[in-house]
């Protein structure tokens, strides 16, 4: 006799509804008992004539789901109860409830899409917005609307947000109706321990662990972000009391490992677990709960294309759920390492995965289930268009749509395999190379953690697994056979090709390209840490690997921010390997770049993957017009200073500044093409330009009108009433500055000035021997004042040249007095 379940009490309730419409939304908390009573109750109605298909999140909680239910009735796994996950199965022409994973239900309705023999679909832990769980329930709402009129569906959960999910499976305008189960209450205590920001969590993690063996009773369960916390904390663990034994409970261990952390024992339990142990399951003699407050979870990265593990804080219903494990046998306490107050700082719910997740799948799914934009279909939170759109364009450069976004036969052949379509693309073409046992084991190796090890090498990898023992390495061993048979019938009767040789790492290396063309990477450094990659983006490697001496690798799997992810999954391969494989998307460029160092080219020949360089080398015969744009394109970058300018190009700029006419550093780049491009021709560097043929292109920009106007307002000589001619220095600090004798300038009553502005010219004046003896803005001024010193002076010094009392009004010359005397006796 069992023990009577707290969702017995509403299962009247449930099934009332269902006989009066297809839906309905079951709210039941944990320990209720929904998973495992909810489907043989089913099987007791009137409508119920087929399978019962439940859904569940895991693997491992599918197949504890089964296994519980058929201990239940006293019956074997597979008799009426089974179940199916990718690794493994058990059924029988008998069975008439069968809990899946989502992701083979999604495949199943794909398959077949009026879901024949199936009376009832149950999707158990809603809540938790899996990609595969909502897409799931879109398909199962459409083909319920247009073909299976009689099929019920019932979602399920304890954190479930009732009223929208029956909003959502509603008919009519009327939305599903909700049933609610009280559940079993024990007592639970919430004790919250706090962190200390200096300690690593896993030390935090093993104290909170011993404490509660010592002062509490029960089992414990530790939460924890994933399989290295795991391990790092059973380090710390090594010694526990007696008739106390350690578990560790995540997704890459044997079924047999995990089910010995869920079944009865009659020794004390600490179980180790990732959030694998959140819902679905029940594991037996758990008392106490230690949690982390971190959950480790798939963020995909759109710009990058690839989907990283983020650790972060777990959200509110995660650590509800998290601290229910404890009370759900008996009364329980939970520790939490924060602090009570952080409890309202931490997001309520998990994203939903769809608006977070890579849709190519989902894209090329709905494709084929004849709906061009997913967005059509029923969803509690539709996919994000942007994510739409970056699926819509991977899919198709996989040739899995074609240019209307219709799913080709290429695309469909991929969807028929339960994979993503990158690595079902991988295995398609690998198998037409003679490589689909290969790929097959490349396939799973990827999709399954944990196998062969962690070495960044995926072909050692590969050696490892091979010679594995345990159900799992066994199990996952025969999906690759599968997968390698499956992928001939996806290749539509085409015959397969002798399988070659094993080449090992190379053919390894092949079948990652397939899949992952962008990030085909080569080493940028000789320790081999980094690399780039032909999707644009840089991946780091650790130095000691065995792949780092590699100049090219395969990359298949990553981790971390986008610029700079680290290497999980590689192999090596050759450039010859690379251009076999993409002969079609390799580039031949001819590149000119300038060189500010030099002032000139580099022009070369390259052949391009993408952003990768995979050969390069001088280009002799170089367009002399992309050399003339690279030289026009680094001035314009790095300045005019990097021509050869003369001092008189230079002078000429300065008078053109004074005279008003546009001859500045802005006005000549944007003017480059009329006087910069014609001195280019036949050049490869900018110092070739002859300094004359700047001044000349610079007068030919000014033009005639303007350089009389030039020459007017901004003279590059001054001529002095004496009739002598002197340059005009427009460099000299202070401004434009003339240097002459003052005996040039008498009878000069004004100042000379420059420009538009009649900007003073400065007059450095000297002695006869060229000596400076005063400098003036006011020539006026300086012979009404200072200049009766200056020639008091002078007059001791020279004698012989004329130093009058009147400037103003004596007669330039440049002569001596005797010389002027002499002058007009002859005249």
């Amino acid at each position: 006799m069992s023990e009577r379940l707290p969702i017995e009490a509403v299962l009247p309730d449930l099934l009332m509804a269902l006989r009066q419409a297809p839906n309905a939304v079951l709210v039941a908390p944990p320990g209720a008992g929904k998973t495992t009573a909810v489907a043989p109750a089913l099987l007791r109605e009137d409508w119920c004539d087929g399978e019962v298909l439940l859904l569940s999140p895991r693997r491992l909680a599918a197949r504890a789901a089964a296994e519980r239910m058929a201990a239940l009735a006293e019956e074997p796994v597979g008799r009426t109860f089974g179940y199916a996950t990718r690794l493994d199965s058990k059924g029988s022409a008998a069975t008439r409830v069968t809990v899946v994973t989502e992701g083979i239900f999604v495949a199943r309705i794909q398959a077949d899409p009026e879901l024949a023999g199936i009376a009832a679909v149950l999707f158990d832990e809603v809540h938790e917005r899996s990609l595969d769980g909502d897409f799931g329930l879109a398909l199962a709402l459409d083909a319920q609307a247009g073909l299976r009129p009689d099929l019920r569906l019932v979602a399920m959960s304890a954190t479930l947000d009732g009223a929208r999910f029956a909003a959502l499976m509603g008919a009519e305008g009327q939305p599903a109706p909700v049933i609610e189960s009280e559940g079993r209450s024990y007592p639970l205590a919430l004790r919250y321990l706090g962190r200390d920001g200096a300690k690593r969590i896993e030390d935090e993690v093993a104290a909170a662990v011993r404490h509660a063996l010592a002062t509490d009773e029960g089992g414990v369960l530790a939460f924890l972000p994933g399989v290295a916390e795991i391990e790092r904390v059973a380090e710390r663990l090594d010694r526990l009391p007696a008739g106390t034994m350690l578990h560790r409970l995540h997704g890459s261990l044997d079924p047999a490992e995990q089910r010995v952390a869920i079944r009865p024992s009659a020794e004390r339990k600490v179980v180790l677990a990732t959030s694998i142990a959140e819902t679905s399951l029940t594991l037996d003699g758990i008392r106490v709960v230690v949690d982390a407050g971190l959950a480790r979870r798939p963020r995909y990265d759109r710009a990058a294309g690839m989907t990283r593990l983020v650790t972060e804080r777990a959200s509110q219903a995660a650590a509800t759920q998290r601290a229910g494990r404890a009370a759900r046998q008996g009364p329980g306490v939970a520790y939490r390492l924060w602090e009570e107050a952080a409890t309202a700082g931490l997001p309520r719910f998990d994203p939903p995965e769809i608006v977070e997740a890579d849709l190519s799948a989902l894209l090329l799914a709905t494709a084929i289930w004849g709906v061009s934009d997913p967005r059509a279909l029923a969803w509690l939170d539709p996919p994000p268009e942007a994510a739409v759109a970056e699926a819509r364009a991977r899919l198709t450069l996989l040739e899995a749509l074609d240019e209307d976004g219709r799913p080709t036969p290429h695309g469909r052949a991929i969807a028929a395999m339960p994979m993503s379509p990158r690595l079902a693309h991988m295995l398609v073409r690998a198998s037409e190379r003679g490589l689909a046992e290969v790929a097959a084991e490349v396939a799973v190796l990827l999709s399954e953690r944990g196998l062969g090890g962690n070495d960044p090498d995926l072909e050692v990898r590969r050696r490892r697994w091979r010679t594995e023992r345990g159900p799992k390495a066994e199990a996952s061993r025969k999906l690759a056979v599968r997968w390698a048979r499956s992928s001939d019938v996806a290749r539509a009767g085409t015959p397969p090709p002798k399988t070659r040789e094993d080449r090992s790492a190379e053919d390894v290396a092949t079948c990652i390209a397939i899949a992952f063309p962008d990030r085909v990477a080569r080493r940028r450094d000789a320790s081999g840490e980094l690399w780039a990659a032909a999707g644009g983006r840089g991946f780091r490697l650790d130095p000691t690997s065995s792949l780092a001496s590699a100049e090219w690798l395969a990359v298949a799997e990553t981790q971390g921010a986008a610029s700079g992810a680290r290497i999980l999954a590689a192999a090596a391969i050759d450039l010859a390997t690379i251009e076999a494989l993409f002969a079609d998307r390799i580039e031949r460029r001819r590149t000119v770049t300038f060189d500010p160092a030099t002032g000139g080219v580099q022009a070369l020949h390259e052949r391009r993957l993408g952003s990768l360089r995979l050969q390069s080398g001088p280009d002799a015969n170089a367009d002399p017009a992309a050399i003339a744009a690279a030289l026009l394109e680094g001035v314009r970058t790095h300045g005019l200073e990097l021509l050869p300018w003369s001092r008189a190009a230079e002078a000429l700029r300065r008078r053109a500044d004074y005279a008003g006419l546009a001859l500045g550093d802005a006005d000549l780049l944007d003017r480059a093409e009329e006087w910069l491009v014609p001195l280019l021709a036949g050049r490869r560097r900018l110092d070739a330009i002859a300094p004359g043929d700047l001044t000349d292109a610079l007068r030919g920009l000014i033009g005639w009108d303007d350089l009389k106007r030039l020459d007017r307002l901004a003279p590059a000589d001054f001529t002095s009433p004496a009739g002598s001619t002197h340059a005009i220095d427009y460099a000299a600090e202070g401004g434009p500055r003339v240097e002459l004798r003052p005996q040039a300038l008498f009878g000069l009553a004004e100042h000379p000035v420059i420009g538009e502005a009649r900007v003073p010219l400065v007059l450095s004046l000297t002695s006869p021997a060229g000596r400076p003896i005063q400098t003036t803005r006011d020539l006026p001024g300086f012979w009404a004042g200072s200049w009766a010193d200056v020639a008091r002076e002078m007059r001791g010094r020279y004698p012989r040249h004329p130093w009058p009392d009147d400037p103003a009004a004596a007669s330039a010359t440049l002569r001596t007095k005797n010389a002027d005397a002499r002058r007009a006796r002859s005249g």
